[in-house]
């Protein structure tokens, strides 16, 4: 390595371990001040853990706290906190001696007016928690600031603040972690290279580094590999739906009001069918985790406009912060939590969304709409106990109050829904949906195979809690869950954020092949376009779609053919074959006796369908 002026920060030999793997050997690690390093490497070398170890003083050789201060650049602030005004949250740091006024000021070059500094930052977007944590490390005086993915959570107009922000620091070193090629690129000034257990520096941007070592290209390019593959399982049939255009779910002319303070959506107006793949675009604060979550029922509309969804509609939902699927769960083994989250034949994650929780005003709409008369007796609905399909709509059994079974009787949909009884209606639209999708038995056997498809090997879904799998393999499992009920519809919120290229890549050319429909809410431009043919552009509430193919109907799209496999055995929860009974063709005069009972009952003044 050439010999280069300025202030030498680090120029250490070391070897660095991760448990039993040897992670580097004998490396050496030089920075200069001012200079800004990329960190790059294979996936699978670790590159968080050698930022870890320098934060953490576990590099043989670096620099004390008292000759060179590090700053390791987190996303996530301790939830302990949240409630914490962003200005007190610094003042508090008892590291950085500065006093209110510096730290007022410092905040307010970053955009932080009087009333943001006020708060709370656990109320703040991923931009603005990024201009939170790097004026707080100059607060710091820091001399080597540590960014593991940076660009995650924030928009485009953030990741150009972020640029500028460090290629500005001429006094501050930065090394830095990122799978956005685009913002590495345009920031670094060296390359540190980690590969064969050593670190090598290149001089220069990504694209000199790549010009140098051409294999490091595949680092930034979304290509799966041949032994890399992702498999989602395909949706059943919908009963109506006969073409891949067919919307299975339409909102239309809806405004939204989350805090009932500041409208958030305005006249929002679209259809999601099997054949879409959409990418949510928009900068933080445009109102895109409101819209999804009315998507997925996380929150109900409050305002103007009308949300409709077939009734055996599934959606799959992977958050933006994937692992809080998994979260209280991380002492159970992946088979263990697949066995917990779909024991009574639906999917528990389901029954928290906000569309089941009934209110104590719905509840009193209920205990109103409860009373119906029938054969002249009164008599108060207890619950929705079945569903069946008529040609243009749906008929649901209900129980009463007091009586048995044999005293139950059928009622329209509409008419339940006009009672109050909306939510139970959804309760079982839910549960029909996902005892369509729920096919397999949920037995060792079938987990393990399903988890394969994701490139989880068995002794990970059988024997190891979650606590101990890396996050790549956690991924895998909040995805595989996610699927197991075949979902029509896909939403992935951010998946950027949580998977590597390698997994973005698999994950990419398994939604190219999936059957049901796509909706990907993310500020990764490589990974909406090489994915998604339809934009939905958010922007300030407002919503302006392009590329869609949007229809009445059935379209003109060619017809679904009923796939094989569509008739196989079903299963319950515990793996046990539900028997399915063929109708029996019933003869001339037992159709005679039928018309005839129709008929008494008919004059009897019953209900008759």
């Amino acid at each position: 390595e050439d010999e280069e002026e300025g202030e030498d920060l680090c120029n250490c030999q070391f070897s660095l371990a991760y448990g039993a793997k040897i992670l580097l050997n004998t490396a050496t690690l030089r920075l200069k001040r001012g200079h800004h390093y990329g960190l790059c490497g294979k996936n699978g070398t670790r590159k968080s853990i050698l930022m870890r170890a320098i934060t953490n003083g576990q590099v043989e050789g670096f620099p004390s706290p008292d000759e060179v201060r590090t700053f390791y650049i987190e996303h996530d602030i301790d939830g302990s906190e949240e409630d914490t005004s962003v200005l007190q949250f610094i003042l508090s740091d008892k590291r950085i001696l500065a006093t209110e006024a510096d730290v007022i000021e410092t905040l307010a070059s970053v955009s932080f007016s009087d009333e943001r500094q006020a708060q709370a930052i656990g109320s703040l977007s991923g931009g603005w928690k990024m201009k939170l944590a790097l004026p707080r490390a100059m607060l710091f005086r820091v001399d080597i600031l540590l960014l593991d993915e940076p660009t995650d959570h924030l928009d485009v107009v953030n990741v150009a603040w972020l640029e500028s922000y460090l290629t500005n620091l001429k006094t501050c070193t930065s090394i830095i972690v990122s799978h956005d090629s685009s913002f590495l690129n345009n920031t670094i000034t060296d390359v540190l290279h980690l590969n064969r257990f050593k670190l090598r520096r290149y001089r220069g941007n990504l694209e000199k580094f790549v010009a140098q070592v051409p294999e490091a290209k595949s680092y930034y390019t979304l290509e799966a590999a041949e032994d890399y593959k992702f498999k989602l399982p395909d949706p059943p049939l919908l009963e109506g739906v006969k073409t891949k255009e067919k919307s299975l779910l339409k909102i239309a002319r809806l405004a939204q009001y989350p805090t009932q303070v500041t409208q958030q959506l305005y006249d929002i107006t679209l259809q999601v069918s099997l054949s879409s793949r959409v990418a949510v675009l928009g900068p933080n604060g445009s109102g895109k985790p409101t819209l999804v979550k009315l998507l997925i029922g996380d929150m109900e509309p409050n305002k103007d406009g009308e949300i409709w969804k077939h009734p055996n509609l599934v959606i799959g939902y992977v958050a933006q912060h994937a692992f809080h699927h998994i979260d209280n769960h991380l002492d159970k083994t992946p088979l263990e939590y697949m066995l917990w989250r779909y024991q009574t034949g639906e999917d528990l994650e389901e029954m928290t969304k906000a569309n089941r929780q009934i209110s104590e005003e719905e509840a009193q709409k209920m205990k109103d709409g409860a009373a119906i008369v029938v054969e002249g007796q009164k008599r108060l609905i207890d619950e929705i106990v079945g569903r069946k399909k008529l040609k243009q709509s749906y008929e649901h059994e209900v129980s009463f109050k007091g009586l048995s079974s044999s005293e139950n009787i059928w009622l329209p949909r509409d008419d339940l829904v006009k009672r109050g009884f909306e939510k139970k209606v959804i309760e079982v639209d839910t549960r029909e949906a996902q005892r369509l999708g729920l096919l397999r038995p949920l037995v060792h056997r079938e987990i393990e195979k399903h988890f394969a498809d994701f490139g989880l090997e068995p002794e990970f879904v059988l024997h190891n809690t979650m606590r101990g799998l890396s996050g790549k393999q956690k991924v895998k499992i909040v995805l595989g869950a996610a699927t197991w009920c075949r979902p029509h519809v896909m939403c992935l919120d951010e998946p950027t954020n949580y998977l590597d290229r390698e997994s973005l890549a698999a994950l990419i050319e398994a939604l190219k092949v999936f059957e049901g429909g796509v909706l990907v809410i993310t500020h990764n431009r490589d990974f909406s376009e090489s994915l998604c043919k339809e934009v939905w552009a958010m922007r300030d509430g407002r919503l302006e779609a392009s590329g869609h193919n949007w229809v009445e109907g059935q379209g003109s799209g060619p017809r679904i053919d009923k796939k094989d496999g569509e008739d196989d055995d079903q299963y319950d929860a515990m793996g046990n074959k539900i028997e399915s009974k063929k109708a029996k063709k019933i003869t001339s005069s037992e159709a005679r006796k039928l018309k005839k009972e129709r008929m008494a009952r008919k004059k009897r003044g019953e209900d008759v369908t």
